[in-house]
């Protein structure tokens, strides 16, 4: 460039370097930050959906004994052997009429996790499919 001295041209690229190095080396930081934060993110919103589907099943006066047997009787009925280690209310349907009432139940076995849909029957909660 016609003027402009050396050092000043050594020491803008120089300047402009460095930025980009902060840059990347940031986004790398935040990276790496958001991927171990990640799964305790997952986990604290899995267990507030939960504890959101509970009030709501307690609040339309629902048993969640009930549900949970309900839910273990029909899992146990298509995996007889499983050994359950876990029951996790993630849905409650409260549509107009106890008859069209659903719940939703995730269940963890030495198997994986798996989810049970259940629906009213008079009093009872039975499996339904589909």
């Amino acid at each position: 460039m016609v003027g402009m001295p050396t050092w000043l041209l050594i020491l803008i690229i120089v300047v402009g370097a460095l930025i980009v190095l902060f840059l990347v080396g940031g986004a790398i930081a935040v990276s790496r930050r958001n991927a171990a934060s990640g799964g305790r993110l997952l986990r604290e919103l899995a267990g507030a959906n939960e504890a959101l589907a509970r009030a709501r099943a307690e609040d339309r006066g629902w048993d969640r004994d009930t549900i949970d047997a309900a839910a273990r009787t029909a899992h146990l009925a298509r995996r007889p052997s499983a050994q359950i280690t876990a029951l996790h209310l993630v849905q409650v349907v409260d549509r107009p009429g106890t008859e069209h009432d659903e719940a939703r139940v995730r269940i963890t076995d030495d198997a994986g996790v798996h989810d049970v849909l259940l629906g009213r029957a008079g009093d009872a909660w039975v499996e339904r499919t589909g």
